[in-house]
Protein backbone atom coordinates (compact mmCIF):
# COMPACT_ATOMS: atom_id res chain seq x y z
CA UNK A 1 0.00 0.00 0.00
CA UNK A 2 1.43 3.36 -1.00
CA UNK A 3 0.76 6.71 0.60
CA UNK A 4 2.16 10.14 1.26
CA UNK A 5 2.20 12.58 4.10
CA UNK A 6 1.70 16.29 3.60
CA UNK A 7 2.06 19.49 5.60
CA UNK A 8 1.92 23.20 4.85
CA UNK A 9 4.90 22.69 2.50
CA UNK A 10 2.60 20.93 0.03
CA UNK A 11 -0.39 22.28 -1.88
CA UNK A 12 -3.98 21.75 -0.81
CA UNK A 13 -4.50 19.77 -4.02
CA UNK A 14 -1.92 17.10 -4.70
CA UNK A 15 -1.57 14.15 -7.02
CA UNK A 16 -3.27 11.08 -5.56
CA UNK A 17 -2.60 8.77 -8.50
CA UNK A 18 -1.52 5.35 -7.24
CA UNK A 19 -2.03 6.24 -3.57
CA UNK A 20 -4.04 4.37 -0.96
CA UNK A 21 -3.59 6.67 2.03
CA UNK A 22 -2.61 10.19 3.02
CA UNK A 23 -1.40 11.46 6.40
CA UNK A 24 -1.84 15.20 6.98
CA UNK A 25 -0.13 17.43 9.53
CA UNK A 26 -2.69 19.44 11.45
CA UNK A 27 -1.00 20.90 14.52
CA UNK A 28 2.26 21.52 16.34
CA UNK A 29 2.48 22.33 20.03
CA UNK A 30 -0.54 24.37 21.15
CA UNK A 31 -0.32 27.31 18.78
CA UNK A 32 0.32 26.15 15.19
CA UNK A 33 -2.27 24.83 12.79
CA UNK A 34 -1.42 23.89 9.20
CA UNK A 35 -3.43 26.43 7.17
CA UNK A 36 -3.84 23.98 4.26
CA UNK A 37 -4.97 20.89 6.15
CA UNK A 38 -8.69 21.18 5.37
CA UNK A 39 -8.01 21.37 1.63
CA UNK A 40 -5.47 18.56 1.89
CA UNK A 41 -8.04 16.40 3.67
CA UNK A 42 -10.59 17.17 0.95
CA UNK A 43 -8.10 16.06 -1.71
CA UNK A 44 -7.48 12.77 0.12
CA UNK A 45 -11.10 12.01 0.83
CA UNK A 46 -12.24 12.95 -2.69
CA UNK A 47 -9.81 10.34 -3.99
CA UNK A 48 -11.15 7.71 -1.57
CA UNK A 49 -7.89 7.50 0.37
CA UNK A 50 -7.65 6.26 3.93
CA UNK A 51 -6.84 9.42 5.85
CA UNK A 52 -4.77 10.10 8.93
CA UNK A 53 -3.84 13.24 10.83
CA UNK A 54 -0.73 14.01 12.81
CA UNK A 55 0.43 16.31 15.58
CA UNK A 56 4.07 17.41 15.82
CA UNK A 57 4.69 17.21 19.56
CA UNK A 58 6.65 19.87 21.46
CA UNK A 59 7.68 20.03 25.12
CA UNK A 60 4.85 21.04 27.41
CA UNK A 61 1.53 19.73 28.59
CA UNK A 62 0.72 16.61 26.60
CA UNK A 63 -3.02 16.68 27.38
CA UNK A 64 -3.19 20.31 26.28
CA UNK A 65 -1.46 19.48 22.99
CA UNK A 66 -3.72 16.48 22.43
CA UNK A 67 -6.83 18.56 23.16
CA UNK A 68 -5.62 21.27 20.77
CA UNK A 69 -5.05 18.65 18.04
CA UNK A 70 -8.39 16.92 18.57
CA UNK A 71 -10.28 20.23 18.68
CA UNK A 72 -9.37 20.88 15.04
CA UNK A 73 -10.76 17.64 13.59
CA UNK A 74 -14.31 16.47 12.97
CA UNK A 75 -13.41 12.79 13.13
CA UNK A 76 -15.09 10.27 10.88
CA UNK A 77 -14.84 6.48 11.03
CA UNK A 78 -11.47 5.26 9.84
CA UNK A 79 -9.49 8.43 10.59
CA UNK A 80 -6.05 7.54 11.95
CA UNK A 81 -4.45 9.78 14.60
CA UNK A 82 -0.67 10.08 14.85
CA UNK A 83 1.91 11.56 17.21
CA UNK A 84 4.96 12.87 15.33
CA UNK A 85 7.86 12.49 17.80
CA UNK A 86 10.92 14.35 16.53
CA UNK A 87 11.67 16.86 19.30
CA UNK A 88 14.48 15.59 21.56
CA UNK A 89 13.07 17.62 24.48
CA UNK A 90 9.95 15.40 24.54
CA UNK A 91 10.51 12.44 26.85
CA UNK A 92 9.38 8.85 26.49
CA UNK A 93 6.90 9.38 29.33
CA UNK A 94 5.44 12.42 27.54
CA UNK A 95 5.23 10.54 24.24
CA UNK A 96 3.45 7.66 25.95
CA UNK A 97 1.13 10.04 27.85
CA UNK A 98 0.01 11.78 24.62
CA UNK A 99 -0.75 8.49 22.87
CA UNK A 100 -2.60 7.05 25.88
CA UNK A 101 -4.61 10.24 26.37
CA UNK A 102 -5.66 10.37 22.70
CA UNK A 103 -6.59 6.68 22.78
CA UNK A 104 -8.88 7.49 25.69
CA UNK A 105 -10.39 10.55 24.02
CA UNK A 106 -10.89 8.87 20.62
CA UNK A 107 -11.28 5.15 21.39
CA UNK A 108 -12.82 4.30 18.01
CA UNK A 109 -9.68 5.51 16.17
CA UNK A 110 -6.25 4.02 15.68
CA UNK A 111 -3.51 6.07 17.37
CA UNK A 112 0.02 5.64 16.03
CA UNK A 113 3.53 6.81 16.79
CA UNK A 114 5.71 8.31 14.05
CA UNK A 115 9.45 8.56 14.60
CA UNK A 116 12.65 7.86 12.73
CA UNK A 117 14.70 4.71 13.15
CA UNK A 118 17.30 6.46 15.33
CA UNK A 119 14.62 7.61 17.80
CA UNK A 120 13.07 4.16 17.91
CA UNK A 121 16.39 2.37 18.50
CA UNK A 122 18.28 4.94 20.58
CA UNK A 123 15.78 7.25 22.32
CA UNK A 124 12.70 5.13 22.87
CA UNK A 125 12.83 3.16 26.11
CA UNK A 126 9.23 1.94 26.37
CA UNK A 127 8.53 0.49 22.90
CA UNK A 128 5.04 1.96 23.20
CA UNK A 129 3.60 3.01 19.84
CA UNK A 130 -0.11 2.83 20.59
CA UNK A 131 -1.89 0.94 17.82
CA UNK A 132 1.12 0.87 15.54
CA UNK A 133 4.48 2.25 14.58
CA UNK A 134 5.07 4.49 11.56
CA UNK A 135 8.83 4.39 11.13
CA UNK A 136 11.01 6.67 8.99
CA UNK A 137 14.16 5.22 7.46
CA UNK A 138 15.43 6.51 4.11
CA UNK A 139 17.81 5.12 1.53
CA UNK A 140 16.72 1.51 1.90
CA UNK A 141 14.26 -0.86 0.27
CA UNK A 142 10.68 0.27 0.92
CA UNK A 143 9.09 -2.01 3.50
CA UNK A 144 12.40 -2.96 5.12
CA UNK A 145 13.05 -0.28 7.76
CA UNK A 146 15.79 -2.24 9.55
CA UNK A 147 13.99 -2.66 12.87
CA UNK A 148 12.83 -5.82 14.60
CA UNK A 149 9.72 -4.25 16.14
CA UNK A 150 6.39 -4.66 14.37
CA UNK A 151 5.48 -1.66 12.25
CA UNK A 152 2.46 -0.57 10.18
CA UNK A 153 3.92 2.15 7.93
CA UNK A 154 7.38 2.89 6.58
CA UNK A 155 8.35 6.35 5.34
CA UNK A 156 11.17 5.55 2.96
CA UNK A 157 11.87 8.78 1.09
CA UNK A 158 11.17 12.50 1.13
CA UNK A 159 11.88 12.97 -2.58
CA UNK A 160 9.88 14.46 -4.21
CA UNK A 161 7.42 14.13 -1.30
CA UNK A 162 7.31 12.06 1.89
CA UNK A 163 6.38 8.64 0.55
CA UNK A 164 5.26 5.70 2.64
CA UNK A 165 4.49 2.03 2.38
CA UNK A 166 1.71 0.50 4.48
CA UNK A 167 1.98 -3.11 5.59
CA UNK A 168 -1.46 -4.20 4.36
CA UNK A 169 -2.59 -6.50 1.57
CA UNK A 170 -4.74 -3.85 -0.10
CA UNK A 171 -6.72 -0.67 0.54
CA UNK A 172 -9.71 -2.67 1.80
CA UNK A 173 -7.51 -4.33 4.45
CA UNK A 174 -6.06 -0.96 5.46
CA UNK A 175 -9.54 0.56 5.70
CA UNK A 176 -10.84 -2.40 7.74
CA UNK A 177 -7.91 -2.06 10.15
CA UNK A 178 -8.37 1.72 10.40
CA UNK A 179 -12.08 1.36 11.10
CA UNK A 180 -11.56 -1.39 13.69
CA UNK A 181 -11.68 -0.79 17.42
CA UNK A 182 -8.52 0.63 18.95
CA UNK A 183 -5.96 -1.79 20.34
CA UNK A 184 -5.96 -4.58 17.75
Amino acid sequence: MKGIDVSSYQAERYDTTGLDFSFIKITEGVSYTNPKWVGQRKTARSAGLVTGFYHFVRPGRMNGQADYFLSKINLVAGDILILDWEDSEVSNAEKDAWITYVQGRAPAHRVLLYCNRDYWLNRDTTSFAGDGLWIAEYGITPGRPNIEAPWRFHQYTDTPVDTNLGLFADRAALRAWAEGASGG
